[in-house]
């Protein structure tokens, strides 16, 4: 039994820090980067750096909903692929933030 949970552990662990792999921080991000989200072309992309730069970094994906052409179904399709690098962001933030714990 105890072989089970160390072996789920393991994979859980293993899960936690790929779906933080994948997450985009739309503080650091280019324009070609951001595309790669659902829903967002190469003008929504560069609405996003250009908001950043002006506006300086977004404090949690919410705030994506200020760029132009962004809204909350926008938000909501890339919630889990999306960070602000800020602690503030995603689900898969958390998990990783979980997994170092028990390392």
């Amino acid at each position: 039994m105890r072989t089970i949970k160390l072996a789920l552990s393991a994979f859980l662990l293993a899960f936690s820090s790929w779906a933080w792999a994948g997450a985009i921080d739309v503080n650091s991000a280019d324009a070609k980067t951001l595309e790669s989200l659902d829903g967002i072309g190469p003008a929504k992309a560069q609405a996003i750096v250009t908001y950043r730069e002006k506006n300086g970094p977004f404090k949690n994906v919410d705030e994506l909903e200020k760029v132009s052409g962004i809204g909350k179904a926008t938000v909501e399709k890339n919630r889990e692929k999306i960070s602000t690098g800020s602690g503030k962001t995603t689900a898969a933030k958390s998990d990783k933030s979980k997994a170092k714990k028990t390392e």
